[in-house]
């Protein structure tokens, strides 16, 4: 398999490596669900490529992961000409809004960073105005559960305006769940109180909106084990498959 390049991108490792890191994330994610009696299949694995090459989506479309998540919409750009038609592309970094309408024209899958209504309606309108008769777009609201100020997300307190403005202004864009970011701290505590904050916040947002909002995007390499416990359905996880990103 040919090195494809991509911006920034690392050398890759191995797709043995790669083999290898998957099944331990896997085991992982495994023994975490065990360990809170939940079912692995709850919960999803979402390999993050970003700073990669082309090769880290094809090593996980090879090894039978049907999404991927990218940070950049210019760097996915680049990368979906070399990849299987069929993988999903879910953005999972903060959205400009001037790139709304390029997420929408290469049809990615899910914008898991909606974090504000300004965003949502360059969404929207994207979809009304360049793809009328697209699929709706799946995405996610994110929410700042951590109370960081270093990261996007709406508020907690304003979770619920934030939904109620997607629900009612904004007819072309599917909210699956809520989609968050944990501080960066060492001590794990500080992660899932963050993540025990968005189960939270879903449960009252299912009860006031009366929407199933099945999926909460949590957790990462370093805490899924922290996500999991407080109901991850969909897991993050770059280093732990791909190794360390040292942009050259």
């Amino acid at each position: 398999m040919g090195m494809h390049s991509a911006p920034n991108c690392t050398i890759m490792i191995s797709y043995q490596e790669f083999s290898d890191n998957a099944k331990r994330v896997c085991e992982r994610l495994q023994n975490a669900c065990a360990a809170c009696g939940r079912k692995a299949e709850e919960v999803s694995i979402l390999p993050v490529t970003k700073f990669h090459p082309a090769d880290a989506v094809l090593y996980a479309s090879k090894y039978g992961f049907s999404s991927v998540g990218e940070n950049r919409v210019q760097e996915a750009e680049q990368k979906m000409p070399l990849c299987p038609a069929g993988i999903k592309w879910e953005l999972i970094g903060h959205l400009q809004s001037n790139k709304a309408a390029s997420v929408v024209e290469h049809g990615f899958y899910r914008v898991q960073s909606a974090d504000s209504e300004k965003i949502l309606k360059k969404l929207n309108d994207a979809l009304e105005n360049r793809r009328p008769n697209a699929d709706n777009l799946h995405v996610l609201l994110q929410i700042n559960a951590g109370a960081d100020p270093a990261k996007f997300g709406a508020d907690l307190s304003g979770a619920s305006a934030l939904m109620d403005y997607a629900l009612s202004s904004c007819p072309r864009l599917a909210v699956d769940g809520l989609m968050t970011i944990a501080p960066l701290d060492e001590n794990l505590d500080v992660a899932e109180r963050c993540f025990e904050n968005l189960r939270r916040c879903a449960e009252a947002l299912r009860t006031d909106f009366g929407l199933p909002l099945p999926e909460l995007s949590m957790g990462m390499s370093a805490d899924m084990e922290r996500a999991v416990r407080q109901g991850a359905t969909i897991i993050r996880i770059g280093t732990a498959l791909f190794g360390e990103r040292e942009k050259h």
